[in-house]
């Protein structure tokens, strides 16, 4: 088979190296996809989290002051998160300052922590 300067198409090495580059490209996009979908759902555990332990905080401080707390109750829609909450004294001039520190887990692995203070 000879193929004359004046005919037109595409060879058949023509042909492999364009399929080479668009299976480049579809392999290149479809890894992006997955990474950005993976990307999504830890930002979206993340502000779960935070709203969960602000939540937590909120329901803390408008307890009355002990030495200890039992977290809220957390939604059923959020059953794999928990909360564990500590507390510490602070000794001041003026009285107790209770340094509180509330961590919420995921699936048992912390995600986020925050902490804050309630005067005695």
């Amino acid at each position: 088979m000879f193929i004359h300067r004046n005919q037109s198409g595409f060879t058949f090495i023509e042909t492999l190296v364009s399929l080479a580059v668009v299976g480049f490209i579809a392999v290149f996009f479809v890894n992006s996809l997955s990474t950005s979908s993976s990307l999504g759902a830890s930002i979206d555990e993340d502000e779960t989290a935070k709203n969960l332990a602000e939540y937590q905080m909120e329901y803390i401080k408008n307890q009355e002051y002990m030495t200890s707390y039992e977290p809220a109750s957390i939604p059923e829609a959020y059953n794999n998160y928990t909360a564990n909450i500590t507390t510490s004294m602070i000794a001041v001039r003026d009285g107790n300052i209770q340094k509180i520190t509330v961590v919420i887990m995921h699936h048992g692995i912390n995600v986020t922590s925050l902490q804050g203070y309630k005067l005695n």
